[in-house]
């Protein structure tokens, strides 16, 4: 019987990701809605290490499960690096991924294209019913595009411009983008680590 691996987001978008990333492990990965745990955990962590530390370890201590969590976000230079942990809260509470990009446009409207280079970066994090807990970190680097383009992918892809395709990220298939994307990286370092634990 395979082993039950946590996914410590209720987000559909990204566990169908993982679901994609995963799919050659021998785990069955589930979100936090189909534990019954109904508790948030706060990301008051000051990097994205810490975030994903700190929801993996409460996770897995409230499930008694194996728990793989990440913290990750986008860091734009001309920014100072921002919105970076706090991506997904930029702008404040209530907004949608929507109104999340139109005000990363709006505080970019007057830098040039050379200068609105950024990055996707992923911290995975793995803790539960082994002794410790497991990061691995991976990152994309980008710019971002003048307007959204593309339907796919959730959160900043819509804005996201990979040079070497010529796309952003919501233009990639799944499986273009797993091949790419800072999750992708991460999870790739992290995949023996599952494999092993899956195994033993």
């Amino acid at each position: 019987m395979r082993k039950r691996l946590v996914l410590a987001t209720r987000n559909t978008g990204k566990i169908r990701e993982f679901k994609r990333l995963l799919s050659a492990a021998d785990v069955e990965l589930v979100g936090l809605d189909e534990t019954g745990v109904t508790e948030e955990v706060e990301e008051t962590g000051s990097t994205f290490e810490e975030n994903a530390r700190l929801k993996a370890e409460r996770y897995a201590a409230l499930t008694g499960e194996m728990v793989l969590a990440d913290d990750s976000g986008l860091e734009v230079d001309a920014l100072d690096g921002r919105p970076g942990v706090l991506s997904a809260r930029y702008g404040g509470p209530g907004l949608s991924d929507e109104d999340r990009v139109e005000k990363l446009l709006e505080e970019l409207k007057d830098v040039r294209g050379w200068k609105r280079t950024a990055r996707f970066r992923a911290v995975l994090a793995l803790a539960g019913v082994t002794d410790g807990v497991v990061t691995e970190e991976g990152v994309v680097e980008g710019a971002i595009a003048h307007q959204p383009i593309g339907d796919g992918g959730f959160g900043y892809d819509p804005v996201f411009w990979l040079a070497a395709h010529a796309k952003t990220s919501a233009e990639l298939t799944g499986e273009e983008k797993d091949a790419v994307s800072h999750r992708g990286a991460a999870l790739r370092k992290m995949l023996p680590h599952i494999e092993k634990w899956a195994q033993g």
